[in-house]
């Protein structure tokens, strides 16, 4: 059996340059369950798939919260992803302690990067096998930040990782231009059309997905980060179901050719 002399720990580079561990890692997020996150100015929404190994066993938790400002959502290996969710909130919480005020979401994906770009350069380590969706509200406004296995970390206005991803990204590059603008509602109406991408066929219901948002109010008020109860999540799924069966109702325009057409006498 043919054995890669490259991969045997994640410190051996190969001679194009790879660091084969820290590739698997990030395969093993686009094997996961399929999570987006989408931000407007003041709000950020995070939604995830709820898939199950199997039919006699209920879904593994992707979508934690990590402080009132901030939550996570991850793909990949769901161990790796509480152990780093642990590590955040300790995070925040050793923040909130010494400065009596809440972590920055910048400087909090910042720390993630840099625990796990360590696991890339020890030889005694592994990189995390899971890609997380950092999103939270700070005195700057709402953020978004993906956070991947091998350090690197990007700011994004609407993002999704997992499996068949590159559906509910396409359907998030036709609309983000409106995002900033948009209200809670909104936001959660596209995430739910973005986890719908992704699930090929199989009906969209609030017992396979997840939704949580955190954000400000127009006067200022704070919304913590929580998690949305399955009735609000199936009432806006029944709405977008309605409103995309509903027909099509014919303009002016078109009636007034209609109506001059039956009225124009035939030609012979």
């Amino acid at each position: 059996m043919f054995r890669n002399q490259y991969d045997t720990d994640v410190t051996t580079w190969s001679p194009q340059g790879r660091l084969f561990q820290v590739e698997y890692a990030m395969e093993a997020v686009k094997q996961g369950a399929a999570c987006v996150g989408i931000r407007s100015g003041n709000y950020v929404v995070l939604a995830t798939v709820n898939k199950a190994a199997s039919e006699l066993s209920s879904h593994q938790r992707k979508l934690f919260r990590v402080a009132d400002h901030v939550g996570v959502a991850f793909s990949g290996l769901t161990a790796d992803g509480r152990v780093l969710s642990r590590f955040l909130r300790s995070e925040c919480i050793n923040h909130a302690f010494v400065y009596e005020a809440p972590l920055p979401v910048s400087r909090l994906a910042l720390r993630l990067a840099d625990k796990a770009q360590v696991c890339t350069q020890r030889s005694w380590k592994r990189p995390y096998g899971v890609g997380l969706l950092v999103a939270g509200l700070d005195e700057t406004g709402a953020h978004l930040y993906y956070n991947c296995p091998s350090g690197n970390y990007f700011e994004y206005q609407a993002f999704a990782i997992g499996s068949r991803s590159q559906a509910a990204k396409t359907f998030l590059e036709r609309r983000y231009e409106g995002f900033n603008k948009y209200t809670p509602e909104q936001l959660i109406k596209d995430a739910l059309s973005a986890i719908k991408e992704t699930l090929q066929g199989e009906k969209l219901t609030s017992s396979n997905c997840t939704i949580a948002i955190v954000g400000r109010r127009d006067d200022g008020t704070v919304e913590p980060f929580q998690m949305i109860d399955a009735e609000r999540i199936q009432a806006i799924i029944d709405s977008m179901e309605a409103a995309e069966e509903a027909p099509a109702e014919p303009s002016s325009t078109q009636e007034e050719d209609k109506s001059s057409d039956a009225a124009a006498p035939m030609d012979i």
